[in-house]
């Protein structure tokens, strides 16, 4: 009696699971470094967003340089419609001054010079 055998026997299947493994174990480092650098860009878009907002309200309302705005509210009402932006890694932005660069508590997050 001929059998025909249709399948896939078990030591394939589980060279298929460890051959998908392998590239998961390789793709995943991939991903969250990229995650982690797409947020450090979108924070630094959001220090420069934030840093020409106060440049803006400062010369529209006459104020000097070293004037502190963080609590002026008009800044984030007019300036930037949506509100004063959050960091995405879970930072929190300071030293928000006329003339002075904003910054956020996360290492990584600094605003670049302007060229």
């Amino acid at each position: 009696m001929k059998r025909n055998r249709r399948g896939f026997t078990l030591v394939e299947i589980m060279i298929v699971v460890l051959i998908i493994g392998l590239m998961a174990l390789i793709a995943i480092p991939s991903f969250l470094r990229a995650r982690e650098r797409s947020r450090t860009n979108m924070c630094i878009n959001n220090l420069r967003q934030i840093q020409y907002a106060i440049e803006l309200h400062g010369m529209e309302t006459g104020l000097d340089d070293g004037d502190d705005v963080s609590g002026d509210a008009a800044v984030w009402a007019t300036e930037i419609r949506s509100g004063m932006p959050t960091c995405p890694s879970g930072g929190t932005y300071g030293n928000l001054t006329v003339g002075g660069d904003p910054t956020c508590t996360v290492e990584d997050h600094i605003l670049p010079p302007l060229p």
